[in-house]
């Protein structure tokens, strides 16, 4: 797990102190709509939180692993190999159950751009699946 000053700003780029952002989801917190918690799971990444990313996503997911260890194992390899250097919304739609946030994550290995689809369940935000779409949004 990378280590983050809790006063440094928050990897999500909401121009936030960690404490006062991310770190509140990776606590405990539930985040309030799928945008928080999409920017929560950038920062988990960046800091190799893979407990939260098993935690947030939705077991539909086709990355989903029933063997949490192998999961976490191969989460925290990309998080140690990976620099996370900028994060951009580009569009957000959520509907009462489901929703949707595209973004482009500038990473060490290159661009990300993806579009993720999040589902509540009682009253819980998770990562359900992504798109990639072929044509990058500015």
């Amino acid at each position: 797990m990378k280590k983050i000053s809790p006063n440094q700003p928050c990897p999500c780029g909401s121009q936030n102190k960690y404490k006062k952002c991310c770190a509140l989801f990776h606590k405990g917190a539930l985040a309030k709509d799928a945008l928080t918690l999409m920017k929560s799971r950038y920062t988990a990444y960046a800091l190799g939180k893979s407990d939260y990313i098993i935690k947030t996503t939705h077991p539909d997911n086709p990355d989903y692993e029933q063997d949490t260890d192998k999961w976490k194992e191969s989460i925290d390899l990309f998080s140690k190999t990976t620099a996370f250097l900028d994060l951009k919304i580009l569009d957000y739609k959520e509907g009462e159950d489901e929703a949707y946030v595209t973004f482009n994550a500038k990473l060490s290995s290159g661009d990300l751009l993806e579009e993720s689809r999040f589902l509540k369940v009682s009253n819980t935000w998770f990562y359900e699946s992504a798109k990639f779409p072929e044509n990058a949004k500015n």
